[in-house]
């Protein structure tokens, strides 16, 4: 049987309320694990990115990588994650989520686990591409198992607010802990993990139910394969073209990639059971849930490469000092997200998500007028920065995992799940693979290197900020009471 939140004794006079869509449940102490197990998939996720972020120039020095080669082992992970969401979200509609999620924890913590022990430039590319796919069924299973766990309204909003507080508290530990660890070896970075895989798969299988229904269909493997394939030929062009300009091997990518991604739309609408189904883009909600997505991982991915690369190679600062900068960001994830289901009950997830994109804005933009100084005073010139990025994620992710799967069934909980993550990876892939092309090319000795990547970080953020701010063209006006 599917965990439920347990709904009080129903009463003649309260059956109404009780089962309004935003009425308070109260949680079992089982129905408290699954969601901790599955908040721990997400405090996994933030807790790689951050501290491979953190350890990018340490890499760097030891095996002899510039920064086009550096950012393919953030775009290796965020490739195969976003390229394969759709089709793990879809596996775990299909073959059941806690299977699903298991299998794909076994292969995360074997990719971080031979990503630490490899010298050659490719493997440890190749191990990040890998540990980037398992996440791809990791992420949407997680995020599948609670949107089928809690109702819709009060208790998803709450559930939701509470899984983003497992990644900013992944975030900012990772932060931390990247800095002490890359100051004694950036290989405990991608060991570190390891110990939270096998904490993880231990707690699943023991909290986590069988599931019982399955969706009926098959697998849309030549969309999975249109997909992944079309976003690295595009991904690819996109960080080779500034540096070689159109090759023979580039221009193939180029073509590869049209015909991939056009390949892939026309299959999703002739096979029965699609990766996609398209017509879920008919919502305008969901539309717009994922552009935010695509706006919040775009800009921010590319922010803290950018960061990262002046703080520590252009400012000298030391692994540890450029982790406890950013920390703050995360700190303050930590710190709102529990009451972001309050906020989105009161005031809608259109409204957060604005709020959400305009302190993105405001946070790139302070960074840009005040971050540049030879000289910089933190409390004054980054920390304000940070703290609005916080802000923007403690009450913009909840609000758009929610916007993105209000109204859909179960059975495509998974394809919903997987298609805003999606959103975001593929987002965060290629503005980076674009910034990348604008910062490259010798050693960044000023600012001045990274002002083109800032200007697209933010410009992205304000595209973000105007297609949410769309949901309020056309709306009815309140009406006016009456003069007394």
């Amino acid at each position: 049987m599917a965990l439920t939140a347990t709904e009080p004794p129903a009463t003649p006079a309260t059956d109404a309320r009780d089962l309004a869509p935003h009425a308070p449940r109260t949680w079992s102490p089982r129905l408290w694990a699954v969601l901790v197990v599955a908040g721990l998939a997400m405090f996994l996720d933030a807790l790689d990115v951050s501290m491979v972020g953190v350890a990018l120039p340490s890499i760097g020095a030891e095996l002899g990588l510039g920064t086009a080669s550096l950012q393919w082992i953030v775009n290796g992970y965020i490739l195969g994650y976003g390229g394969l969401l759709l089709l793990g979200g879809r596996l775990a509609d299909l073959l059941g989520r806690r299977q699903v999620f298991l299998t794909a924890l076994v292969v995360f913590g074997a990719a971080s686990l031979v990503g630490g022990l490899v010298d050659n430039e490719a493997l440890l590319i190749a191990s990040r591409i890998v540990k980037g796919v398992a996440a791809a069924f990791t992420a949407p299973a997680a995020l599948s198992i609670i949107t089928t766990t809690f109702k819709e309204g009060h208790d998803r909003n709450r559930a939701l607010s509470i899984f983003t507080v497992f990644g900013a508290t992944g975030y900012a530990s990772g932060l931390v802990a990247s800095g002490a660890l890359t100051s004694i070896d950036w290989r405990l970075t991608f060991f570190a993990p390891v110990a939270v895989v096998i904490a993880l798969i231990i707690a699943a299988f023991i909290v986590v139910p069988r599931t019982t229904q399955r969706e009926a269909g098959t697998v849309d493997l030549a969309g999975a394969a249109t997909l992944t394939g079309g976003m690295l030929a595009a991904v690819y062009t996109i960080v080779t073209v500034p540096e070689t300009g159109f090759t023979p091997l580039v221009t193939t990518t180029t073509v590869a990639a049209v015909l991939l991604l056009g390949a892939f739309f026309v299959l999703e609408n002739r096979v029965r059971h699609p990766l996609v189904r398209l017509s879920i883009f008919k919502v305008r909600s969901i539309v717009r849930a994922n552009l935010a997505a695509l706006a919040i991982f775009g800009s921010y991915v590319s922010f803290q490469t950018i960061v990262t690369l002046y703080l520590q190679n252009t400012l000298q600062w030391a692994p540890i000092e450029m982790a406890l900068a950013l920390a703050p960001a995360g700190v303050i994830v930590a710190i709102l997200s529990p009451l972001a289901g309050r906020f989105i009950d009161r005031f809608g997830t259109t409204s957060m998500i604005i709020t959400s994109m305009a302190a993105f804005v405001l946070g790139y933009t302070w960074f840009i007028v005040r971050g540049g100084s030879p000289e910089p005073n933190y409390v004054t010139d980054y920390l304000p920065a940070f703290l609005l990025l916080g802000l923007g994620f403690a009450i913009g992710f909840s609000a758009v995992m929610v916007q993105a799967t209000e109204g859909i069934s179960d059975d495509e909980q998974g394809l919903a799940s997987g298609l805003v993550q999606t959103s975001g990876q593929i987002g965060g892939a290629v503005v980076l693979a674009i910034v990348t092309g604008l910062i490259s090319g010798g050693v960044a000795t000023s600012i001045a290197q990274y002002r083109p990547g800032l200007y697209l970080v933010t410009a992205v953020a304000v595209i973000g900020l105007a297609a949410s701010a769309t949901a309020l063209v056309g709306r009815p006006k309140p009406a006016l009471s009456p003069a007394s």
